[in-house]
């Protein structure tokens, strides 16, 4: 059952993602309802997803753990240093500099790279599903990005390399606070000495 309920958590959490690529839609939604309603519900909806997805995936895993391959111990490793990447990558879509514009667009390439290192990590089915469903979101939507003509939103300032370098050292502690805090505690997987 859980599988289920995370998999409806996918559907809701990246379907709510994937109406914000669809412009006209999009703006249509927001003349009728209004932008603080549209944002209300959009973050009500997707809050809603997560939290299925969350549920879901932690039922899965205590309940209906499916076995589809095993990954050398190897694939863990490469996974744990391709995270420091992915997350400083997410923190530069905030905190912008040349990480962000060398990048473009940094919160999907390090979506599309935290995604990549679970797959190596993880073969059972939950994690493949869980994984593969946000890769293939994190795609389809820089692929529609190259295609609409607006950037989403007013323009954010972008910085130098000072900006590159706070970054990095949040990207630092939030990988640190993440793999030793967040991990074993929510997740109930640690990531070090497991």
């Amino acid at each position: 059952m859980g599988l289920w309920v995370m998999i409806a958590g996918l559907v809701v959490f990246l379907g709510a993602h994937t109406f914000t690529t669809q412009r006209d839609a999009r703006a249509r939604m927001i003349a009728s309802l209004g932008e603080g309603t549209y944002k209300i519900v959009y973050s009500l909806v997707s809050a809603i997803g997560l939290a299925l997805i969350i549920w879901g995936f932690a039922r899965y895993r205590a309940t209906g753990w499916i076995d589809v391959w095993s990954p050398p111990v190897a694939m863990k490793h490469i996974a744990i240093a391709l995270m420091l990447p992915a997350v400083i990558m997410v923190v530069a879509s905030y905190i912008r500099g040349r990480i962000y514009t060398t990048l473009k667009h940094p919160m999907l390439a390090g979506v599309k790279l935290w995604a990549a290192a679970h797959l190596l990590a993880n073969g059972d089915l939950g994690s493949i599903i869980l994984f593969g469903s946000f890769l293939a979101w994190a795609v389809f939507d820089r692929i529609s990005l190259k295609r609409r003509g607006d950037a989403g939103g007013p323009p954010i300032p972008v910085g130098g390399t000072t900006n590159d370098l706070i970054a990095v050292a949040v990207g630092v502690i939030a990988y640190l606070a993440l793999a030793f805090a967040f991990h074993p505690a929510v997740i109930g997987v640690p990531v070090v000495g497991a």
